[in-house]
């Protein structure tokens, strides 16, 4: 597997990968594009759940480093996405208690990895992530997942928002980190379904999303340091429920 997503360039090919199947992370036209090439692709990657974004011509000679990208671009996934409906039911029929990451626009690459990392060593069923907003997930990713990202299951949402609304529907509890909480990680209940939400670095979970919440935590910090790297957290948080699964309270 390379470092790096594989990038496929040309009208064509891009189309033939995504009507062929091929698990595309992020589709890219040449600022200014307009007309019939536009609506096409904006019409496909609306019904496949692709991101498409715009970039100047200069990016994207770069990028194909000097070949005929023909002004569309994309990048071809490094992991292969579930289903969120899939991995909740697979869990549910296998006598399992869902637990499950929901990253909110996580931008680093190394910190998706690190999650991933840990998820997939204390044994949560998937990660979550948005179709805008948040990280590509690509060999860089990989690299700092330890491989992680090529077994555990990633799932990639639309909205983040809906991904949890689905979730708590699904009588899967969410938890979420609010430095105003008066409640501790280890008071959580967390021999049950559920659902870890974690924001973006720089911000923290957005306030709608926090609203979703059935519960809120503060992990306890004693240094001058404002806050934990959002892996760290989600280590905290999944070793928490898995103690409390296997070793009770």
């Amino acid at each position: 597997m390379s470092n790096d997503s594989s990038l496929i360039f040309g009208r064509h090919p891009v189309l033939d990968a995504i009507n062929n199947g091929v698990t595309v992370e992020k589709v890219i036209l040449l600022e200014g594009t307009r007309g019939e090439v536009e609506k096409e692709f904006r019409y496909l990657c609306r019904e496949k759940g692709i991101p498409m974004t715009f970039a100047p011509r200069e990016r994207m000679n770069k990028m194909a480093s000097g070949a005929n990208h023909q002004g569309v671009m994309a990048f071809q996934s490094s992991i292969v996405y579930y289903d969120l409906v899939d991995i909740i039911q697979g869990a549910y029929e296998r006598g399992e208690m869902p637990l499950i990451l929901l990253l909110d626009n996580i931008t680093d690459v190394r910190n998706i990895g690190a999650i991933a990392r840990s998820a997939e060593v204390f044994g949560a069923h998937a990660i979550v992530v948005p179709q805008q907003g948040g990280a590509l997930i690509n060999g860089e990713a990989i690299k700092s997942s330890a491989g992680a990202l090529s077994i555990i299951p990633v799932c990639r949402v639309k909205s983040i928002h809906a991904a949890a609304t689905a979730l708590a529907e699904a009588g899967i509890q969410l938890f979420g980190g609010d430095l105003k909480a008066t409640k501790l990680l280890h008071q959580l209940e967390l021999n049950q379904p559920c659902a870890f939400l974690l924001g973006s670095e720089g911000r923290g979970l957005h306030p709608s999303l926090l609203k979703l919440t059935d519960d809120r935590f503060l992990i306890p910090q004693y240094g001058t340091t404002d806050s934990l790297n959002v892996s760290v957290s989600a280590g905290l948080m999944l070793y928490e429920a898995i103690r409390q699964r296997n070793f009770g309270n």
